[in-house]
Formats: C-alpha cells, sequence, structure tokens
C-alpha cells in the first residue's frame, strides 16, 4: 500500500505486527526484564511503525531504520540497567526532557492538574534511577525568538530577484524530513534555520548544562518525551555544537504513549519530586506555555514580534480567521485598508501539500507560515492521541485541549533565564556562537532507501 503521505510510487509502507522484519525492537518479555526484587517492572511493548508519520521508506535510510528502531523502552531499561551493574566511573548521568504537549497528555491520563501530573511524571522517572528531568519551556523560548529574528532579516532582504518570504516554520520534523527528503528546492531554502525546541534542548543539556555540571557530553545520556514518533527522527540529525564529542543532542526520545506505558506496569511505589532546572536551583517554576492552542507558538509569537518591529504597531490577541478548513487558518495585520503582514497555519498533509503547490508556482499569499504535519497540531501526535484502534482519540483530545488552554501563556522574551542564556553560553544575542548552537542547515533530496533494506 502506497503512503499517504508520499508522492513516491516507489513508497511502501509496513504495518504488521506479527512480522519481525516489520516492527521495531520489542519490550523484553517479563521474565527476562525482570532483576534483583524491585529493580525494574515490566516494560512497555513500544513499537514504531512507519505508517506512525511523515517519514515512510523513501525518506530513511537503512542506517536511520536502525538508530531509530533503538529509541525505546528496552534501550533506555538498558542505561538505567548498565548504572546499576558497572563501576561508578562509567555511569551514565540520565537526563529527561519533557515537551510542552506532552504535559497535559499525562495530566489526562493520570487524572492530575498540570503540575501534579509534571511532578508525579518526575518522580516516577527518578524512582527508576533517572538523575534530572527537565521541562522544554526555555528551549522553546530560544526557539521561538530567533525564528521571530530571522523573519525580520529575512523581510529585510526578500525581493523578487531572490525571494527569503515566506518563511516556513521548521519545529515539525515530519515536515522538515518530509521537505529535506522528498521535495527540495525550492521549499528548503525558505525552512527557518532556527533550530527546533528539541534541537536546541539538545545543545542546553550536551553543551550548556554539561559545562555547569563539570561533564563530557558523552557522560551524559538525553531522553525526549515527545508527542510523536517523528521526534525520533529528528534525534539523528547530527546538528550539535558538542558533535565533535561524539555525541547527539538527543540519544533516545521516547512518545508519551510510551512512557505511561511503563508507568502503568510499574509495580513501583514513587514519591512526586520537582521537576529540575538548567540553572543549578532547585525552585521549581510554574508549567507554563506559548501562545498556540496546540504547538508551541511560533506563528503568534512571530506575528506579534514583526509587527511591532516592523511597523510599530503593537498586537495583543491573535484574531485567527479560518480558510478552507479549521487546520488552514490566516492571521493579517491591516492598517488603512492595507494588509501589512498575512500569516497562516497549515496543519496536516492535506494542507501541507496545498501549500507548497502553490510556493512552487508563486502563488502562496503568505509571509509565514506555520507547517505542522499532524491535523489538529502538536497535541495531535500519534504518539499519544491515538486509540487502540489507531484512529485519534477524539474524547482524549478534546480532554487534552482544554487542559492545555488553561495553562498560563509567557511571551519568550520575558523569561530571565533566555537572557542569562544569551549572554553566559552563547556570548551576545548576536555572537557567531548564536548561529553554531541555535541553527541549522538544510539538505536537499537524496537517494531513497529500498524498503526491502529497512528493517523496523
Amino acid at each position: 500500500m502506497k503512503c499517504e503521505h508520499c508522492t513516491r510510487k516507489e513508497c511502501s509502507k509496513k504495518t504488521k505486527t506479527d512480522d519481525p522484519e516489520n516492527a521495531s525492537v520489542g519490550a523484553p518479555s517479563p521474565a527476562q526484564d525482570r532483576g534483583e526484587k524491585g529493580e525494574f517492572h515490566k516494560l512497555a511493548d513500544a513499537k514504531i511503525f512507519l505508517s506512525d508519520c511523515l517519514a515512510c521508506d523513501s525518506c530513511v535510510t537503512t542506517e536511520e531504520g536502525v538508530q531509530v528502531s533503538q529509541q525505546n523502552a528496552r534501550e533506555f531499561f538498558r542505561v538505567l540497567n548498565l548504572n546499576k551493574k558497572c563501576d561508578t566511573s562509567k555511569h551514565k548521568v540520565l537526563a529527561v526532557s519533557v515537551c510542552p504537549q506532552s504535559l497535559p497528555y499525562f495530566a489526562a491520563k493520570l487524572g492530575l492538574s498540570v503540575t501534579d501530573a509534571s511532578r508525579r511524571l518526575c518522580g516516577f522517572l527518578k524512582s527508576l534511577g533517572v538523575h534530572y528531568v527537565f521541562d522544554m519551556a526555555v528551549a522553546v523560548d530560544l526557539s521561538i525568538q530567533e525564528s521571530q529574528k530571522e523573519f525580520v532579516r529575512r523581510y529585510h532582504q526578500h525581493s523578487e530577484e531572490e525571494p527569503t518570504l515566506p518563511m516556513l516554520t521548521s519545529a515539525c520534523p515530519g515536515w522538515v524530513r518530509y521537505a529535506e527528503r522528498v521535495l527540495g528546492h525550492p521549499v528548503t531554502p525558505h525552512l527557518c534555520t532556527a533550530k527546533s525546541p528539541q534541537q536546541v534542548m539538545g545543545s542546553l543539556v550536551k553543551d550548556y548544562f554539561a559545562r555547569r555540571q563539570n561533564l563530557s557530553p558523552d557522560k551524559i545520556y538525553h531522553v525526549i518525551v515527545a508527542p510523536c514518533y517523528d521526534k525520533k527522527l529528528e534525534a539523528l540529525r547530527e546538528d550539535v555544537p558538542t558533535a565533535s564529542h561524539g555525541s547527539r543532542g538527543a540519544d533516545c526520545v521516547l512518545t508519551s504513549g510510551e512512557v505511561i506505558q511503563i508507568m502503568e506496569q510499574s509495580d513501583l511505589s514513587t514519591e512526586d519530586a520537582a521537576v529540575d532546572t538548567l540553572f543549578g536551583d532547585r525552585k521549581e517554576e510554574e508549567v507554563r506555555r506559548h501562545a498556540s492552542a496546540s504547538s508551541d507558538g511560533h506563528l503568534a509569537h512571530v506575528f506579534r514580534h514583526a509587527a511591532k518591529e516592523l511597523f510599530d504597531e503593537d498586537v495583543g490577541e491573535v484574531t485567527y480567521r479560518t480558510l478552507r478548513n479549521k487546520d488552514l487558518q490566516e492571521v493579517t495585520l491591516e492598517k488603512s485598508g492595507e494588509v501589512l503582514l498575512r500569516f497562516a497555519a497549515a496543519y496536516g498533509f492535506r494542507n501541507l501539500q496545498n501549500v507548497v503547490l502553490k510556493l512552487k508556482k508563486g502563488r502562496l499569499p503568505f509571509h509565514f507560515v506555520e507547517v505542522l504535519a499532524c491535523a489538529g497540531g502538536c497535541l495531535s501526535g500519534r504518539g499519544q492521541a491515538q486509540a487502540e484502534d489507531g484512529r485519534a482519540d477524539r474524547a482524549l483530545l478534546r480532554q487534552m485541549e482544554g487542559i492545555y488552554a488553561a495553562i498560563p501563556v509567557r511571551p519568550p522574551e520575558s523569561s530571565a533565564h533566555v537572557q542569562e542564556l544569551y549572554q553566559e553560553w552563547l556570548g551576545g544575542a548576536d555572537s557567531p556562537r548564536v548561529q553554531e548552537a541555535l541553527h541549522t542547515a538544510y539538505q536537499g533530496p537524496g537517494q531513497p532507501a529500498s524498503s526491502r533494506d529497512i528493517k523496523w
């Protein structure tokens, strides 16, 4: 069957659960994974399938397939077990970073407030042997602020001869992978070069935090908890300042659903714990989100910043207008009957394809497009919003949306920690180090791997 996300005829997806050639590395049986009394519990039977993300066979090399298959509960527990058995000098420092869109899922599944769910998750992970648990708000702050500055630069540099607009967001790894491996030029030059929150968090943990702790980056095992499977592929990008140390920003990505399975099957008694910070203080910050109903809010924050920087207009509430469907909306800044800025949000593959088609024809009327592969945005990621029949769990989604909407919003510019990072870590907001640590480059389409060669 041809993958719904790809226009290539040779693309074939595998989804059978009874075929070991198609399934990812699964979890060991209870007899295998239980060691000393109370040491570990039955692991979640977490599998990854090609149908779960935009990255179908044509976008995944054989080597990548193997590496992604290693990002599961078994690998996570392997590292935990090694710490219990090996010499202290060989221990890994385990750090887990939790995506903002995962927290409403844990709150809904555990029947707790977002803050209490965050503390429960933190306590559970530490009972397993994790040393640090971070939220990713500061990484989102940095990603958004760099996107804001980049849009203003592109706006000033844009011309018909050398078009730099529209700027397309790059926070969604499924979309970026599709753009790189399938679309290529003329789409990739329009991708925002600011790193995604996950990539920024990788740099923060493996570089900034490692330095503060006087640790080599390869001594840290960094796990991301995310709402979608595409984040596992994003972790394979060797685009981290610490790459010279042979260390990726994220060593393993577990979906929210994989983590809740582990929690549900656990027989460990745990106590809630305060979430850690990257900055050495133990004071837990209030859980907060950015200005979006389901994602990191790049559109709203970039729109407000551009309105102020380019036209000296203060925008309060951002008003969205639905276009062809609820996952395609636009936001405009108008003055004296003239449209100064036209932004759009395009979620889901159908809207994504329409954006690409119009861009290639030179008919895309927007200055900026927030592109997300999942219809409904990041909360709808298949790693947490999927029912047992494989369809979206509508009731759970509505519950998560309500929980997410109730989280306080704080603009990224108001974060004192961000300013501290710019000065202490990067040597100033406009230093060359910013480009290295917070921006990336994109490749064009390569030769797709034969689907016969990919083992999941």
